[in-house]
């Protein structure tokens, strides 16, 4: 009862604050649902908890009957160069089991407990994970290939600022193309100029079709709680946008949202019909 009370305070005081929280002796649970970037851990209370890394993103492996993990895939697919979409998922699964092999000893995790959804369905909570020999999990994937550097960004438990981490990410992506690791390897280089631009043009095609829409009027969102998906479905709003409000998450006031790269005085206009905030 004791652990339970104790583990409780930490997630609302990290929820509260913001502030990372050292949790060790974490074991991966096999679930046949993970992927490369979102598993289930087991807590040194018993407690059960999925995590989704900072930072990175996997390949899509559970896409059948789900349009919006396709639609992911095929936008992941076309960031690799990639032509072939069963390629681009078995690099999903390398990613999945790769995750599985090197959280196969007790590992750390570091998190404040911010809600990662993705899919309002499911809950989740960012994390770091440290692998039991000492590696960041998240540039692991990114250095083998197996993950690109895209996703919500914070400061490291070591004091690194988000923004530097990132440039950091970007840096090992970069070798790691070069190298032809993971699904670099896959890359066809003379046509990635191109899917890359397909990818841009249609989702500015879906956000201009969403702004042609009223279909989240009279159902606020809250823009200290709501998922990635949620938050996408704003005028204007992609993934991209997306993650950077999850990062900058807490807000005191919708007009922070001004503070959002992506997010200017005309957009946050359009948006803020939609919009509700529960401050923290």
């Amino acid at each position: 009862m004791i652990r339970f009370l104790v583990f409780s305070w930490l997630l609302l005081s990290g929820l509260a604050c913001g502030q990372l929280r050292k949790i060790a002796n974490c074991t991966l649970v096999e679930t046949a649902w993970a992927d490369g970037d979102s598993f289930q851990v087991r807590f040194p209370d018993g407690k059960n908890q999925t995590l989704r890394l900072y930072g990175v993103d996997c390949m899509e492996i559970h896409v059948q009957g789900d349009d919006s993990n396709a639609r992911r895939l095929r936008d992941q697919r076309r960031y690799f160069g990639i032509a072939d979409i069963l390629t681009a998922k078995s690099m999903g699964q390398a990613a999945k089991a790769e995750t599985a092999k090197l959280l196969s000893k007790p590992f750390i995790v570091h998190t404040a407990f911010a809600d990662g959804r993705g899919d309002g369905r499911f809950a989740r909570i960012y994390a770091f994970v440290e692998t039991s020999e000492g590696g960041n999990l998240s540039e692991t994937l990114v250095t083998q290939g197996l993950a690109r550097a895209f996703g919500v960004i914070r400061q490291l438990p070591n004091g690194t600022s988000g923004d530097e981490w990132k440039e950091q990410l970007k840096d090992l992506e970069l070798t790691a193309a070069r190298a032809g690791r993971g699904a670099w390897k896959h890359t066809d280089w003379e046509k990635l100029p191109k899917t890359r631009k397909e990818a841009r043009e249609e989702n500015a095609e879906l956000n201009e079709a969403k702004g042609n829409t009223k279909a989240v009027e009279g159902k606020p969102i809250d823009i200290n709680h709501a998922a990635r998906d949620e938050l996408m479905t704003l005028p204007g709003v992609g993934e991209k946008t997306a993650n950077q409000i999850i990062g900058k998450r807490p807000f005191q006031s919708i007009n922070d949202l001004d503070r959002v790269p992506g997010i200017g005085p005309a957009t946050l206009t359009k948006i803020r019909p939609f919009l509700t905030i529960t401050k923290p």
